[in-house]
């Protein structure tokens, strides 16, 4: 389906996220020649998936943001929605401002401690300046305790062993398995040996029992931490890497019945939020069950924009489908496990797909920008 529709004045496609789901759909809406608007909290679209690489490289999240206006001019607009009205059909900032939509896709994401996430109003210049901050805190310490044991502490674990061998770098989980339960357990255990191999050390089936006393991010020599098996060491920095949530502040007053218990919000086949028929949801704040990932956020997009356009041409909508589970985890520049498919992938394959280079060229030509050099 290419080429500009003919397209009635009032639609107007409102997109809240500017992530990978949001940056999608936004790109085809563009191709089609439907007039939308893109909201983010940031003036940069955040390739997050090397964010860890940026807190261990100094100079390297600067090839981690890509300005939005420089892809989408007057379709972006920077700022915060805090409400929905779905009679009036707007959406309403905090700044006061309000913007009408015919159709609405909500792409707001997941939130989580810095430095997995960064959301926050702000500048990308101020958030390189942050990821800056935090490679020298690293720098600065001897010793590093990485909390939670999904996919981001076991990658966090990795870089900074990976960047800095010297230093005793410490993983701590609540559960035996390491990463996501949807992995196969071949892979989950693969991702334990590769820490092991790099010299992490694992204290597995322990939670931090003193968190609300410990400063994150932040060097501190001989921090204090308690694990809830009585045991006690001491380290130089503690970086946080649990209790990802669905970020559904945008829409939870206005679509609180749409909501799941995770607080993602319920959709039918064709990624429409249940009840209405020109509301969609992608990426992680989609109540679909499969792992939450950049690669997913792209395939809803690609069916709430074709549903929307059908929707306005008058065809039959199509259906989003999930699949085999295909997740890779990037264990430092020099390695890396996951499976494509349902199926293991030797270490070398995902090296060289997903840890030497973070799939950061794919963004930028999403954008259609030129990486800094």
């Amino acid at each position: 389906m290419g080429g500009k529709l003919s397209i009635d004045d009032n639609v107007h496609v409102v997109i809240v996220g500017g992530g990978f789901g949001g940056i999608a759909a936004a790109q085809q809406l563009k191709h089609h020649g439907v007039p939308f608007m893109l909201i983010d909290l940031l003036d940069a679209f955040h390739h997050n998936v090397a964010a860890l690489r940026a807190s261990v490289q100094s100079g390297f999240a600067r090839q981690t943001f890509i300005p939005y206006k420089e892809t989408f001019g007057t379709s972006f607009l920077q700022g915060r929605v805090v409400r929905i009205d779905t009679t009036a059909q707007s959406v309403f900032l905090d700044s006061g401002k309000d913007v009408r939509y015919s159709h609405l896709i909500l792409c707001t994401g997941s939130d989580g401690p810095f430095p997995g996430k960064y959301n926050a109003v702000d500048s990308y210049q101020k958030a390189i300046e942050k990821y800056e901050d935090i490679v020298k805190e690293i720098q600065a310490a001897d010793s590093v305790l990485v909390v939670g044991g999904g996919a981001t502490g076991v990658e966090m674990a990795a870089e900074i062993r990976t960047e800095y061998p010297t230093k005793k770098v410490i993983l701590i989980h609540s559960h035996e398995a390491l990463a996501d339960p949807e992995l196969l357990p071949c892979v989950r255990e693969q991702a334990k040996q590769v820490l092991l191999e790099k010299g992490v050390e694992l204290l597995l089936g322990q939670k931090v029992s003193n968190m609300n006393e410990l400063e994150f991010n932040v060097t501190r020599k001989g921090t204090v931490v308690k694990t809830d098996k009585d045991e006690q060491f001491t380290v130089d920095l503690v970086i946080c890497c649990a209790g990802n949530k669905i970020n559904s502040d945008a829409y939870r007053s206005s679509l609180g019945g749409c909501l799941a218990e995770n607080g993602a919000l319920k959709v039918n086949k064709h990624m429409q939020i249940e009840g209405f028929t020109n509301i969609y949801a992608v990426g992680d704040c989609a109540n679909v069950s499969e792992p939450k990932m950049a690669y997913h956020a792209g395939l809803h997009a690609a069916v709430a924009v074709t549903n929307i356009i059908n929707s306005i041409s008058g065809k039959a909508l199509t259906s989003y489908h999930t699949g085999n589970v295909t997740m890779l985890l990037a264990m430092g520049r020099d390695d890396g496990v996951g499976q494509f498919n349902g199926y293991k992938l030797p270490r070398f394959l995902v090296t060289k797909g997903k840890s030497q280079g973070l799939l950061l060229w794919k963004s930028w030509r999403e954008m259609e920008q030129k990486a800094p050099s």
